[in-house]
């Protein structure tokens, strides 16, 4: 059932298309592309999120399924004196992996530049506190590949406040299984997702009740899923899984979440979950995630009357570089058929 070689295919085409939370447009106009030419009706609400509906055995009970295909980045906050940008943070990347990042700066009237973030005391010739200054987002510019010297010069190519920056992925897939890449988090789960589409489709296979699938655009910054249709009664939130500390999940597990940031996930519905990842003899794990927050919290938060729980593949290095392993997606590719059929 579950096909690593296009699972892989699609999550590393995804990774490489730029969508930092507000600038999203690109990857969910692959994303449409790639399930109509599945078979499905796409539908995008009015802020970005795509909705595909499947039609299952019991047309009274729709159950939603959401991943985020937004991720982290940054954006202009203004232009310095010397011609370097000064930035603002799209959600909350780890700000120290991004010194010597190359990145896109992308202006609003379509034209792209690209760059290079650095520490603004980059070099060990020149600065003496170069390796031991912090790496905060007030310690960071962008230099920008062009001739320029002044703030007048960048204002001319058309670089202004407010413009997005998407850092490179730096995807790597290893013989061995491992996936490298930023922004695994979470476009390894839309891959997954995209994944039981597919599967569902081609094998003609129709689910235990009605699914609504959501990605979601504004995840990163709190609000991805905060509304959801009306008719969908349980949500499963598919986001990456945390590993480090105390915790069990491991980088070839799916995790399920008993309780994040927002409080805990529904007990009978993460009580299913284990149940079905023990009948499937699934590598899986039992978590807290102390500095986390999902779709499903987002929707209900934003007053949505559901029963909603959390899964995912272990993910390590979390809104830094991260790193997962195929065995992970696999994993948790199977829960979810699990959970759909049932």
């Amino acid at each position: 059932m579950f096909n690593k070689e296009e699972t892989l295919s699609f999550l590393t085409e995804l990774l490489s298309i730029n969508s930092p939370s507000g600038y999203t447009k690109d990857a969910t106009n692959f994303l449409q592309k790639t399930l109509e030419e599945f078979g499905y009706n796409t539908d995008k609400t009015p802020k970005g999120n795509v909705i595909v509906k499947v039609s299952g055995k019991d047309t009274t009970v729709t159950r939603g399924l959401s991943a985020h295909i937004d991720t982290l980045g940054l954006m202009v906050r203004s232009i310095n004196s010397d011609g370097t940008l000064a930035l603002t943070k799209l959600g909350g990347p780890l700000t120290p992996t991004l010194d010597g990042e190359y990145c896109d700066i992308i202006t609003r009237n379509g034209k792209v530049y690209t760059g290079t973030i650095l520490s603004n005391t980059p070099s060990v010739h020149v600065f003496k506190d170069a390796a031991t200054k912090e790496r905060d987002i007030d310690n960071l510019v962008v230099k920008i590949d062009e001739r320029v010297k002044d703030k007048e010069e960048v204002k001319k190519l058309g670089i202004q406040n407010g413009d997005i920056i998407a850092y490179d992925p730096k995807v790597v897939v290893t013989e061995s299984g491992y996936i490298k890449s930023r922004f695994l988090d979470d476009k390894a789960s839309v891959s997954i997702l995209v994944s039981i589409l597919r599967m569902l489709k081609k094998e003609n296979i129709q689910p235990a009740t009605n699914l609504t699938f959501i990605f979601s655009t504004y995840e990163e910054v709190g609000h991805g899923a905060s509304w959801i249709p009306e008719d969908i009664s349980e949500l499963l939130a598919v986001d990456m899984g945390c590993i480090g500390l105390d915790l069990d999940c491991t980088e070839f597990d799916v995790s399920i979440c008993a309780k994040d940031s927002s409080g805990p996930y529904d007990y009978e519905m993460t009580t299913n979950l284990i149940d079905m990842a023990k009948k499937e003899k699934l590598n899986y794990a039992v978590d807290i995630y102390p500095m986390y927050g999902s779709d499903a919290s987002a929707a209900l938060r934003g007053g949505a009357n559901i029963r909603a729980a959390l899964i995912g593949p272990g993910v390590a290095s979390s809104h830094g570089m991260e790193r997962t392993h195929i065995d992970a997606l696999e994993n948790t590719f199977k829960l979810i058929y699990s959970y759909i059929m049932k």
